[in-house]
């Protein structure tokens, strides 16, 4: 969790008005977190942070590469992305107020507010749900082994499904013919 000390801003000091953060996200970055999706990548993220005397707005842009594993070959490959969310953080003076999906609550007790998180959390968003090489089986990275595989038990199943059919399903057929 050191190396996640950057991402931390005081915004105690800070003025009202406009604040420009910049910070660099790769491997390390990713290895803070036990669970994550994207184990690579190099990334640069932009933040301005908006300071109101009763929240703060912090609007996020990020761009860069991140590694992938592709769900059908499982070799790595790169994946160019781009981002781009919104967080509000909403001064309050009691404790009992939770936060929802877009606004977060900071308490006076609070001084800094930790982005990593967030910033985890959108480019975690961010990434397709189906990983797939761009050109499966032309790409340097791709597995082909792992893609003769895939083919040969896969055309393997279909020959046996086509030449065994169930003769229940001929009486079936021809029902609906008539």
């Amino acid at each position: 969790m050191k190396s996640l000390k950057q991402y931390s801003i005081p915004f105690t000091g800070l003025k009202i008005g406009q604040h420009q953060f910049n910070y660099d996200v790769d491997r390390r970055f990713f290895d803070e977190f036990e669970y994550s999706l994207v184990k690579d990548g190099l990334l640069s993220v932009s933040l301005l942070l908006e300071k109101r005397e009763t929240l703060m707005v912090l609007n996020f842009k990020i761009k860069g590469t991140v590694q992938l594993s592709c769900d059908k070959c499982l070799a790595g490959f790169p994946h160019e992305m781009e981002a781009e969310d919104r967080l509000i953080a909403k001064f309050t003076e009691s404790d009992d107020m939770s936060d929802s999906e877009e606004v977060i609550v900071i308490t006076k007790s609070e001084s800094e507010v930790d982005v990593s998180s967030f910033i985890y959390e959108i480019i975690n968003l961010a990434v397709p749900y189906l990983n797939i090489c761009e050109d499966p089986g032309n790409t340097p990275s791709c597995d082909l082994e792992m893609l003769k595989k895939i083919e040969e038990f896969s055309g393997e199943t279909e020959q046996n499904a086509s030449e065994q059919e169930d003769p229940r399903w001929d009486i079936l057929k021809n029902i609906r013919k008539n």
